[in-house]
């Protein structure tokens, strides 16, 4: 009796470990069906000059709002991004593709065609695409990649030219200044790239030895030069004149504020209410930032502010972020 129920058991155990396996099996098969779902193509016509990711439901849904009416009816996209940015007939998706997770950059035309998917080496954090629709940059956090905290993370900037196909995989392969003098430390860190209207120059965000700077680059000659500290995640006016970035408010440790830099005159002036934002800011037009804001234990939100700073900023968008304004 002793040896059948021994015998029984061995037997339930087997069908119970595999049944965790095969239920582990079609959890995998659900990721990826899921990645496979979010690359399809996109056909459907939508509406509205406001392209941000709903947040409600986690489901990460890509909509379209009317500006002028951000409340009412929406748009929907079949496009599910972490983080989304579209311009001059380019969209770019920063998406699950598939079990790990793992994640890709998906170039969308103006069309609804994908011209081209890049794998990802972490987790979306930023994206952007030039004016022209030409360049396509992003950021991504690496986790295990920190040269200062053991198991830490860092991020990951690439650029994509569309008009030759030329990857950069990295922007730590370019060639530095720090008041102008060459700095090619291997903690060097990159985020938040906003490209000018020519295509070349750009600005982003670089730290090395636990300091931050705003940087001009130059895609071409491959290179970056600082012109400012303390600035995060910069974001160049349609017009050219002017860097929105976010600062910390006291010293390296305070919340960031957003603050808006006149290159022409090298000044630069806070804008009131913005204290805790954590994102790269955008432009919906050259008087008004658009940014996403997450309050202690809620689901983030979009807000828009003058870039004057004469007035605090407004809700746009709740539970929603990535704003994209549609030109």
């Amino acid at each position: 009796m002793r040896a059948w129920l021994l015998a029984h058991r061995t037997v339930v155990g087997v069908v119970v470990i595999a049944l965790v396996v095969l239920a582990g099996g079609g959890y995998v098969a659900s990721v990826a069906v899921s990645a496979r779902s979010a690359a399809a193509p996109v056909t459907a016509a939508v509406t509205g000059d406001l392209l941000f990711v709903e947040q409600d439901d986690g489901r990460s849904r890509v909509e379209k709002a009317a500006l002028a009416d951000p409340g009412g009816p929406r748009g929907g996209t079949p496009w599910r991004c972490q983080r989304v940015y579209a311009a001059g007939g380019t969209t770019a998706c920063l998406r699950l593709a598939g079990p790990g997770p793992s994640y890709e950059a998906a170039i969308v035309d103006d069309g609804g065609r994908e011209v081209r998917t890049v794998p990802l080496p972490g987790t979306p954090s930023r994206a952007r695409v030039s004016a022209s629709g030409n360049v396509v940059s992003w950021t991504t956090f690496v986790s295990g990649d920190s040269y200062l905290v053991a198991g830490g993370f860092s991020t990951r900037t690439g650029v994509l030219d569309l008009r030759s196909g030329e990857l950069v995989e990295s922007l730590e392969g370019f060639t530095s200044t720090v008041d102008g003098v060459a700095r090619s430390a291997e903690d060097r860190n990159f985020w938040g790239v906003t490209v000018a209207a020519d295509d070349r120059t750009f600005y982003a965000t670089m730290s090395s030895g636990g300091r931050t700077w705003l940087v001009e680059g130059d895609l071409a000659a491959r290179t970056t030069r600082t012109v400012r500290p303390g600035a995060e995640c910069p974001s160049l006016s349609p017009d050219g004149t002017r860097v929105a970035y976010k600062k910390r408010t006291d010293g390296r440790l305070g919340p960031w504020e957003l603050v808006v830099l006149d290159l022409t005159t090298d000044r630069e002036h806070s804008l009131p209410g913005t204290g805790g934002v954590d994102d790269q800011a955008v432009w919906l037009d050259d008087a008004t930032l658009a940014y996403g804001k997450a309050a202690a234990g809620q689901k983030p939100s979009i807000y828009r502010v003058p870039a004057d700073g004469s007035a605090g900023p407004e809700l746009l968008v709740p539970h929603a972020s990535s704003p994209v304004p549609v030109r």
